[in-house]
């Protein structure tokens, strides 16, 4: 427990909870964003230059990408740069949901109560965002398979607390590392490189909200809620990992389908990336004991990101 005092107010003991929540919704009211005035979205795309950093599309390294021209290569990266916005876009709604639930029978004058419906707020304006990049891309948009939807509406609908945060952090932790090296790469589109700076730095403070509240509910949830998450954030990186890259966007780029998932899957360089994207998340859930014993070990495996 800590104390604060706030001008012209008596001061208050107020919880490590609060005190996370309360610099979080400070945090918000000074560093946000409205993608709607921030970006130029009606400046052209600039010929040239890419929508993800080379080594994150997925074809990287392979014999494949090898023989495709740079022409070729760019635009593989614009529909995969459409498939994680679509992804998110989906990831999003979900978490949405998953905060609704988390709030609907806690105090809403609480600090805590009005962070998760700040990061609403903000996910709201990251969806329009994504959609917003997803039409200016003209790809299509590269929604999930419809195995991916169902699983995830069962998650949206039935995971308790300590599982819905293990899902907003696989998500929101795996697109940040990789938008982390997309903003400052001058090779990319301006566009998308301000759409990942807005993502990524209001993301920062989503990321310490869930690992907060992830962190005590490993120690404070029931017995059979913490077993759950356990069991459930395997399948859940599972689907994460899958529904990233569409196979659609090797056709939407001319290319063969089975074979670029062939040597996608052939790919040890695709399989350090993945690795490389969850390792911080990896680490900070092994130490809550959401990744432990030897089944939940074997479904993050099969994930690729372990």
């Amino acid at each position: 427990m800590a104390m604060t005092t706030t001008p012209g107010a008596p001061s208050l003991l107020l919880s490590d909870r609060e005190l996370v929540a309360e610099r979080l919704l400070t945090a918000s009211a000074k560093h946000s964003f409205d993608p709607e005035t921030e970006l130029d979205w009606d400046a052209p795309l600039v010929p040239g230059l890419w929508f993800l950093p080379e080594h994150l599309v997925s074809l990287y390294g392979t014999p494949m990408w090898e023989r495709m021209s740079e022409e070729q290569r760019i635009e593989l990266s614009r529909h995969e740069a459409a498939s994680l916005a679509s992804a998110g876009i989906w990831f999003e709604v979900i978490l949405m949901q998953l905060l609704a639930r988390h709030i609907y029978d806690l105090d809403p004058r609480t600090g805590h109560v009005q962070y998760a419906l700040t990061e609403v707020a903000d996910e709201c304006r990251h969806s329009k965002m994504f959609a917003r990049m997803v039409a200016k891309l003209e790809t299509g948009w590269y929604q999930p398979g419809g195995m991916s939807r169902f699983l995830g509406r069962i998650l949206k609908t039935t995971a308790p607390t300590p599982a819905a945060f293990t899902a907003t952090l696989l998500v929101e932790e795996i697109l940040d590392r990789m938008q982390r090296v997309t903003f400052p790469d001058e090779r990319i589109q301006p566009l998308v490189r301000g759409i990942t700076r807005i993502h990524v730095v209001e993301e920062t403070r989503h990321v310490r909200y869930a690992r907060e509240e992830l962190r005590r509910q490993m120690v404070t949830a029931p017995l059979w809620e913490r077993s759950f998450t356990r069991l459930t954030s395997g399948q859940a990186a599972v689907v994460v990992a899958r529904s990233l890259i569409s196979p659609k966007v090797y056709a939407g780029a001319g290319l063969d389908v089975d074979e670029c998932l062939r040597q996608v899957r052939a790919s040890e360089h695709r399989r350090e990336t993945m690795r490389w994207s969850a390792e911080k998340l990896v680490e900070f859930l092994e130490e809550t004991g959401v990744i432990h014993g030897r089944a939940v070990r074997a479904e993050w495996r099969r994930s690729g990101l372990l």
